[in-house]
């Protein structure tokens, strides 16, 4: 019996000492709605920054979502961008228009983008 009266003392102590967290809650909460798709990364992209040049690219694991890619494409100055799919050295790859043109563009781990 006494052992059962000093957990519950025991209990109530640590209850207790916890305090009210509900403000703490409060303070932590995000607003607006939780999004949980199969477009967000898992991870930071390394370098969100668009790139172009003549360094040519780098295959890698892309932490670049699909629509990350595009973005970076257009930011670089092509338009009407197709549908992008990832090889296997990490590079996304598609059509888009550039001049009036369709060239192939690809975009790698770091961001750059070049055309091929």
């Amino acid at each position: 019996m006494l052992k059962s009266i000093l957990t519950l003392t025991a209990t109530a102590a640590l209850l207790a000492a916890c305090g009210n967290n509900d403000q703490a809650a409060e303070a932590d909460r995000t607003e607006g709605p939780m999004v949980s798709a199969s477009e967000t990364p898992r991870n930071e992209a390394i370098d969100t920054e668009p790139t172009t040049g003549d360094a040519g690219q780098t295959p890698g694991a892309s932490s670049f979502t699909e629509g990350q890619a595009r973005s970076a494409i257009e930011s670089a100055g092509y338009t009407e961008v197709g549908a992008l799919t990832q090889n296997a050295e990490g590079l996304w790859q598609g059509s888009a228009m550039q001049s009036g043109a369709s060239v192939q563009v690809s975009v790698d781990y770091r961001g750059e983008v070049t055309t091929q």
